[in-house]
């Protein structure tokens, strides 16, 4: 625990100097622009990533639907308890926060950033990572834009010199273990929940698109003749 809470010319603080050292030559709007996309943008973006695997998913068959609705539900659950895992984790390691133990770096956070909890592990990097992770157990193709977003949100926190890498790397490990390892039990006892619930009447819909029943034109061999309707 030593080596966390220490701080010395190591790569942690080198890359978080290094990222960090950027604000100081980027325009205020850029810094602006990313302490937005860290602290909303990119939660909404992920948000936004699983309602749209969600609508893609209602479109599968019912069998491939259940799956995916099911792995939609444990990523929100996982990432909640990777959060749990986290609370204990941070008050053991009890880290400080960088901008505590190292001079001259850029705090764009805001003043509370200065006065949250402990650094190790990230927070956002760990719901980020494990809704990325979770959107790929349903969807690989919108799982790698969360996973990429997920990323993008852990750079931003260093950026903002909120946090060490360290913390990130940690968040996004805590945040996959979670959704990973608890997958097999989480899925087996969701996917039977969720298959009740798509052939509920009304509910089945959330799971699954119900199929629109298309009249079929009338032949023109059934349709009466013209003459016989002037007769």
């Amino acid at each position: 625990m030593a080596g966390l809470t220490t701080g010395g010319p190591n790569v942690d603080v080198s890359l978080l100097y290094g990222i960090n050292g950027l604000a100081r030559r980027a325009p205020d709007w850029f810094d602006h622009a990313v302490a937005l996309a860290g602290g909303y943008g990119l939660p909404l973006a992920m948000v936004l990533l699983v309602l749209w695997c969600w609508r893609g998913a209602r479109r599968q068959d019912e069998a491939t639907a259940v799956e995916s609705f099911a792995a939609l539900v444990w990523a929100p659950l996982a990432a909640a308890v990777a959060l749990l895992v986290n609370v204990p984790l941070r008050e053991f390691v009890a880290r400080p926060r960088p901008f505590l133990q190292h001079e001259g770096l850029e705090v764009l956070g805001g003043s509370g950033a200065q006065n949250a909890g402990f650094s190790f592990v990230s927070d956002h990097a760990t719901l980020a990572m494990a809704l990325g992770v979770g959107v790929f157990l349903a969807n690989r193709r919108l799982g790698l834009v969360g996973i990429g977003l997920a990323l993008a949100e852990g750079l931003c926190r260093i950026y903002l010199g909120v946090h060490y890498p360290t913390d990130v790397i940690g968040g996004f490990a805590l945040g996959t273990a979670v959704v990973l390892l608890l997958a097999p039990l989480a899925m087996a006892a969701l996917t039977p929940l969720v298959r009740t619930v798509a052939r509920m009447p009304r509910a089945g819909s959330l799971v699954r698109a119900r199929e629109r029943v298309v009249a079929r034109p009338v032949e023109l061999a059934q349709r009466p003749a013209e003459s016989d309707l002037a007769a």
